[in-house]
């Protein structure tokens, strides 16, 4: 469900950041390098390539492995946000290097997918579209348990997924802070976690031969910031949370136009694929 959306604006820091999109070294015959997100200077995750013909993706690097959580706002997130609050965005700006961004106030019901169990979108929708990985011949492999909150219908040949990517596996989490927050969540839905996002819109330059169900991926991946804790706890409890998120309108694999969408789409039902 979006609860509020505010007007895309010009945030985050204009030198040193601590995330930051960008490209990574290019080989000699490359066309470019890889699409990676960064923390801290070391890259964090694998993006969708810079093409939108080859598959959907995001991979956890070795450079994922601590979160941005800032202790000055923690307590306004635990009483939970009523709308868009600016100032909540300005500290997380903080962390984003500067650019568009389009902020998005969510109620999100997480189900934690393990890489190739059930609900793996990697191993089901994709594997149906591009097929298995050529030189693999594996699904592809995001390195890390994510959350599934939402899809819905976009077009008759495009559909959307959301996702909620956690900086560091929920293995890592403290399972006493975990146990608090499924007590909490019993009380209140209002308890907030933050991330920034991306859309990747990707489909196969032609209909592939090994394609069961050919359309395009609209990826709407939440990268959490803060609230790692409550994402395990509202999955394991299977209880709503609310997803304060920065769409970044820069850093996307997608136009303008389709991110300017997301508002809209993020108020339909959940509408789950329904193969050709």
């Amino acid at each position: 469900m979006l609860l509020a959306a505010g007007p895309a604006r010009a945030i985050g820091a204009a030198s040193q950041s601590r995330l930051r999109f960008g490209e990574g070294p290019k080989d000699d015959n490359a066309w470019r390098g890889r699409r990676l997100l960064w923390l801290d200077e070391r890259p964090a995750f694998d993006l969708s390539f810079w093409c939108g013909t080859c598959g959907f993706l995001f991979e956890r690097l070795e450079g994922a492995n601590s979160t941005c959580s800032l202790e000055d706002v923690d307590r306004r997130l635990v009483d939970g946000l009523d709308g868009i609050d600016e100032q909540v965005i300005d500290r997380f700006a903080s962390l984003l290097p500067r650019g568009q961004y389009l902020p998005l106030l969510l109620r999100v019901q997480p189900s934690l997918v393990r890489p190739a169990g059930d609900g793996d979108y990697f191993a089901s929708e994709q594997v149906a579209t591009w097929g298995l990985s050529g030189f693999w011949g594996l699904p592809e492999y995001p390195r890390t348990p994510y959350y599934r909150t939402y899809e819905t219908l976009v077009g008759a040949d495009e559909h959307l997924y959301e996702f909620v990517v956690p900086m560091v596996p929920p293995s890592w989490n403290d399972q006493e802070q975990v146990a608090r927050y499924v007590t909490e969540l019993a009380r209140s839905t209002k308890l907030t976690a933050v991330a920034v996002a991306t859309l990747d819109v990707c489909v196969p330059a032609m209909e592939m031969a090994q394609s069961t169900d050919y359309y395009r991926h609209w990826g709407l991946t939440h990268f959490l910031l803060d609230g790692h804790h409550k994402m395990q706890a509202a999955a394991t409890s299977e209880r709503p949370l609310q997803l304060l998120s920065l769409l970044s309108i820069d850093a996307s694999l997608c136009s303008p136009d389709e991110t300017s969408r997301v508002p809209m789409l993020r108020q339909q039902a959940r509408i789950s694929r329904l193969p050709r």
